[in-house]
């Protein structure tokens, strides 16, 4: 059942069944207008360095060749929203009746895409945006720097869907006094906007790959919004963060990207979460 496609994605996605997919996830290129690409940095112990780090240490950053599993890529189309509409079409067509679809975008081109998601989906069928905030990079000194990512939330059927909200991971109150501490203990479920820190530069979840998104991210996703033994699909797979989280979880997965080494990542990726 589960699947790595090496594949241009609407070629791929024309072969598949209809009403086939109960949770579809698609994180595409933004639009951005800049290469998308990952340094590797290396931060040594010196006195005379750029940043300071614990202890009041000093230290300085080096950059490295960069070796990112995937190319880097001009993130920049002339008609973005006609590159998406035949993608979004074929997702609605695959999307199973109780189905949900979540677009990961971001605010500059958010609104276009909800109005070509109104049109393909119909409004009713509009569930949530849901804000991804993070506090992480560099701060602009000319406007409110930009920290957050948008994810639209659509489904087949208006009222109709899967939606297991017991399923989800709980998050600490903000106002813990005010809740008592049973309900503190507990925490309580996500709403609308999901605090998140980004993919650690340093950590051992980064794979490298430039735009790669938090794991806890598409496993809130997967729990919430499909039943164990259904199947996730993702048709700008990446790193393979999404069939990672559908593994994680008992989901199975079906994951298209065209780049090679995007699809060698994600194999390497998918037999390390294997338990076996």
């Amino acid at each position: 059942m589960n699947r790595i496609l090496q594949s241009e994605n609407l070629t791929a996605l024309r072969t598949l069944d209809s009403a086939s997919i109960p949770l579809i996830y698609i994180d595409p290129p933004f639009n951005t207008g800049t290469t998308q690409s990952r340094p590797r940095l290396k931060t040594i112990r010196d006195d005379a360095g750029d940043r300071t780090g614990f202890g009041g240490r000093r230290y300085r950053t080096i950059k490295l060749d960069n070796q990112s599993p995937a190319p880097n890529y001009l993130d920049a189309f002339d008609d973005y929203i006609g590159f998406l509409r035949p993608r979004l079409e074929e997702a609605h067509r695959i999307l199973s009746a109780t189905g949900s679809f979540f677009l990961h975008v971001d605010p500059r081109e958010v609104h276009y895409c909800k109005v070509l998601l109104d049109e393909i989906f119909t409004r009713p069928c509009f569930q949530n945006e849901i804000i991804w905030a993070y506090d992480y990079g560099a701060r602009s000194t000319k406007r409110w720097p930009a920290k957050h990512d948008n994810i639209l939330w659509y489904t087949k059927h208006p009222t109709n869907y899967t939606f297991n909200l017991a399923a989800s991971d709980r998050i600490p109150y903000m106002a813990p006094g005010l809740v008592g501490p049973e309900k503190a203990a507990r925490g309580k479920t996500p709403t609308d906007v999901w605090w998140h820190t980004i993919v650690s530069p340093t950590g051992k979840e980064k794979t490298g790959y430039p735009t790669q998104k938090p794991l806890g991210i598409l496993e809130r996703i997967v729990r919430v919004h499909s039943n164990p033994g259904d199947t996730v699909l993702d048709f700008f797979a990446g790193s393979g963060t999404t069939g990672l989280a559908a593994a994680k979880n008992n989901r199975n997965y079906i994951l298209i990207d065209q780049n090679p080494e995007a699809v060698a990542l994600m194999q390497k990726r998918l037999r390390l979460s294997d338990p076996a």
